[in-house]
């Protein structure tokens, strides 16, 4: 049978197809639409750089940037520390090991409405397990954690944690099976501690896994939106919205697409250079061998 060079073409025809369609289409007609205005309706009309002088000048913009910067602070360590925690965990040989492996990954394969409703119980004022147990303890006057502004955003943060560490628990636990179990024997031959075998041997060996998982955890907390618009819906008085919600507000509440292109590409060149920040940072302290 005689080879056709084409033919391998036509069997990722359809991926590539999807890949121009579905990726870097939608990607070039956003960035047109950045410099327009266009309400989905009417025609979209040329305005220049006017929704990135508006975005500059506006005082919501640098708020709700504030915000995701605040929540990205709580929520990536949070995640990468309770992640790395519950992995060390359920590495032990113990009895149940794997049980708490699959209860632990449950919340990140849950709906996240079904998570929010949960949490939403925890976190009520006047009847919330949370207020109860501080009414127990003694405290008079707990704080309303969706309804307070100084605690939605942190609130916020929390349950996407609870939600997600399972997820990079997964990852940890990969990269801590991967290491050598001779090399921990050896150093304990020598006298070497659990605690300096875990942070001598164990954590830099981890070292390109704990990169990666920095890196999809500066991803998930700058797209974050379905935990925020089904517990707090971006409020009160904006203090729990991150720019992706707001990027949301403004095309599918306001209908200013033009303006939340030009937000979403704004999200795009902070998040971009955080990655390449990390990928010029990271010869420091990742090591591969």
């Amino acid at each position: 049978m005689r080879y056709r060079p084409y033919v391998p073409y036509l069997f990722i025809a359809p991926m590539l197809l999807g890949l121009v369609l579905f990726r870097l289409g939608p990607l070039f007609v956003s960035f047109a639409a950045s410099f327009t205005d266009w309400n989905v309706i009417s025609a979209p009309s040329w305005v220049g750089l006017r929704n990135y002088r508006e975005m500059l000048a506006s005082e919501a913009f640098w708020e709700v940037l504030g915000n995701t910067a605040l929540y990205a602070l709580f929520y990536v360590p949070g995640v990468m520390l309770l992640g790395l925690t519950l992995a060390v965990l359920v590495n032990q040989r113990l009895l149940g090991s794997t049980f708490f492996r699959g209860f632990f990954f449950l919340p990140y394969i849950t709906s996240t409405v079904a998570v929010a409703l949960v949490w939403k119980w925890i976190f009520a004022t006047r009847f919330g397990l949370l207020n109860n147990l501080l009414y127990s303890l003694g405290v008079e006057r707990p704080p309303s954690w969706l309804g307070d502004p100084s605690y939605a955003l942190i609130a916020v943060a929390v349950v996407a944690v609870w939600q997600h560490a399972g997820f990079q628990m997964l990852l940890f636990l990969a990269g801590l099976q991967n290491i050598d179990e001779g090399l921990k024997e050896a150093a304990r031959i020598d006298g070497a501690s659990e605690s300096q075998i875990f942070r001598r041997i164990t954590l830099p060996l981890l070292s390109p896994v704990t990169f990666f998982v920095l890196i999809i955890s500066l991803f998930a907390s700058a797209q974050t939106f379905e935990v925020t618009y089904a517990l707090t819906g971006g409020g009160p008085q904006r203090a729990s919205t991150t720019l992706a919600f707001f990027i949301y507000q403004n095309a599918f509440v306001h209908f200013r697409m033009g303006y939340a292109s030009a937000l979403a590409y704004v999200l795009m060149l902070l998040v971009g250079g955080l990655t390449l920040l990390n990928f010029a940072l990271r010869r420091r302290w990742v090591s591969y061998g």
